[in-house]
């Protein structure tokens, strides 16, 4: 099977992309599970801004950058969601609702799935 070629106005974001990329090859394998989790949430963040809020780049590249697994498409369908616009990872979803997914209060930390300090949509 034949790779396909990215879409042209893929030289918009293969700079920030390829500073993602470099970010999480960076990261040596004694660092935590979070820091590999909160690039995934800057570079699919990061898309979602381009695509829905900028209409910067096109439907083609946000599809095939889906299809790459380069952005986390679950996640950005989460963000459109009224409630979910700050969503950190969808583990914090999955079960039940996380700790960081209620809006703050005095003893709160850290998540323990992710790292995340607080991404209620009230926050």
């Amino acid at each position: 099977m034949v790779a396909r070629k990215p879409p042209a106005d893929y030289v918009k974001v293969q700079p920030t992309l390829d500073a993602f990329a470099k970010k999480l090859k960076d990261l040596s394998r004694d660092d935590s599970l979070w820091e590999v989790l909160k690039i995934n949430h800057q570079r699919s963040r990061y898309i979602y801004e381009m695509y829905y809020k900028k209409k910067l780049i096109s439907k083609e590249l946000y599809s095939w950058l889906g299809k790459k697994k380069v952005i986390d498409i679950n996640l950005i369908a989460k963000w459109r969601k009224q409630g979910y616009e700050n969503l950190c990872c969808l583990k914090c979803i999955s079960e039940k609702t996380c700790i960081c997914r209620v809006p703050h209060q005095n003893d709160f930390k850290q998540c323990v799935n992710c790292g995340c300090k607080g991404c209620a949509s009230s926050d």
